[in-house]
């Protein structure tokens, strides 16, 4: 058979649907443009230029600049939410780790459920919020020396890092906003400590590492009232106690000063205060 045009046309889209293939099968769920280049045996421009135009044929998805994902030819539109969006956080966010709310989530300790995914990187960090391929993130930037007490987890053949539950809650207690603000944390905070992943000298261990001394004087006036005022963790805050007040909840700024914990409080608690036992 003489070789014509469209036959040409014919061959050159059996390639492609074969390189398609070729990458989809071997890329996974996420992939780079230098993955792309090492499957498909490409230079990395020429990379590049092949995944922009199989995402212009729509099947790719293109999350950030040279990171991409396969769509499905199910899928109604390459802008979906992902369905395990955790995937995407070793490529976007490079040395990180899920953190805050997102991780209180993965431990159950919290009922709630959150939109925005929480991740500490070690990254700079421009923009605290981020919205990527319709996933919105809240990213805080972390020194690689605090990178630890941590888990690893596994989403689709994809290994990352969760906080472990005690340094989920001593995070929290450091950063507020992480944590979906203090009446949040403080049920987070009833559910670990009822949970076989208390551990209190743990959490003055890892307090102490991170280096911010308002943890203990929240970490101190919750376990005073939420355990017993004799309790390991009330002594063990006692004694690490800095000078100068701190905020129990810096969105909403206390006005009623705990002198014996340095620390302002609402007059008006959105949560009730009760012993947990």
């Amino acid at each position: 058979m003489p070789n014509t045009p469209d036959s040409g046309r014919s061959r050159s889209r059996s390639r492609s649907r074969e390189r398609i293939g070729k990458l989809l099968r071997e890329g996974g769920d996420v992939f780079t443009v230098a993955d792309a280049a090492r499957i498909l045996g490409l230079g990395n421009e020429d990379a590049a230029k092949t995944l922009a135009r199989w995402c212009k044929q729509g099947w790719l998805g293109r999350v950030k600049r040279g990171i991409y994902i396969p769509i499905p030819v199910e899928s109604i539109s390459k802008d979906r939410a992902l369905e395990d969006a955790w995937i995407l956080i070793p490529d976007l966010f490079g040395l990180s780790y899920v953190g805050g709310w997102s991780a209180a989530e993965h431990w159950d300790l919290t009922e709630q459920i959150f939109r925005s995914i929480c991740v500490f990187t070690t990254r700079p960090v421009a923009k605290r919020q981020q919205v990527i391929h319709n996933i919105p993130f809240v990213v805080k930037h972390v020194p690689t020396d605090h990178l630890f007490g941590l888990k690893v987890v596994w989403k689709k053949e994809v290994k990352l890092s969760v906080s472990d539950p005690t340094r989920t809650i001593v995070d929290m207690l450091s950063n507020l906003r992480a944590g979906g603000g203090i009446s949040h944390i403080v049920d987070c905070f009833k559910n670990y400590t009822k949970s076989p992943q208390f551990k209190p000298p743990q959490l003055i261990e890892y307090a102490e590492r991170l280096g911010n001394a308002a943890v203990f004087k929240r970490l101190g006036f919750l376990a005073e009232r939420l355990l017993s005022p004799d309790h390991f963790l009330v002594m063990a805050c006692k004694e690490r106690l800095s000078k100068g007040n701190a905020q129990l909840d810096t969105a909403l700024r206390g006005n009623k000063l705990i002198t014996r914990w340095r620390l302002f409080v609402p007059a008006m608690l959105s949560f009730e205060m009760e012993p947990t036992a």
